[in-house]
């Protein structure tokens, strides 16, 4: 199933595109924008992007497999990302990621069957001074214990 962008989606990213010396230059912004829109950078979203920068599939699909951050699964309604980068690991993340696969019955990369939380592994999401840190969607929740990562899953099942 083709996708496409609203028109809002595609004004606001000539917006965008305006601020750079070549159109190509605004991919990442697209990727958001694409993201932002269809929930995640699917291999049609790619190719609607790509037409929309003037640039190759192929090159959509480099730049968005380099950044993590650009999501090429389907995310469940909750996306947790854990950071794993050495302030955090230093500080706990390990337990929370033991945490997560334990309670949640998921490893990184994988959706519950319900499609209710996703959950990934990530490099720095530069809060190493509330350490452990992992982003839930658009929001970060820091200074993690293993007991208040069970406490946030049960409070974001009841919602």
């Amino acid at each position: 199933m083709a996708v496409q962008f609203e028109q809002k989606t595609i004004d606001e990213f000539e917006g965008i595109a305006k601020r750079y010396p070549v159109r190509r230059a605004a991919l990442l912004p697209a990727l958001w924008l694409a993201q932002r829109e269809f929930g995640w950078i699917s291999e049609e979203a790619m190719v609607c992007v790509a037409k929309l920068v003037g640039v190759s599939p192929m090159q959509v699909m480099e730049v968005a497999g380099f950044y993590t951050m650009y999501q090429k699964n389907k995310p469940g309604k909750y996306h947790l990302q854990v950071c794993q980068t050495i302030a955090c690991l230093l500080a706990g993340s390990e337990e929370i990621k033991k945490t997560i696969e334990r309670v949640l019955d998921l490893k990184p990369g994988q959706t519950t069957p319900d499609g209710q939380f996703s959950y990934q592994t990530v490099e720095c999401l530069a809060s190493c001074h509330t350490a452990p840190c992992m982003q839930v969607n658009d929001d970060y929740h820091e200074n993690l214990t293993p007991e208040s990562t069970e406490k946030l899953i049960a409070e974001l099942r009841k919602k």
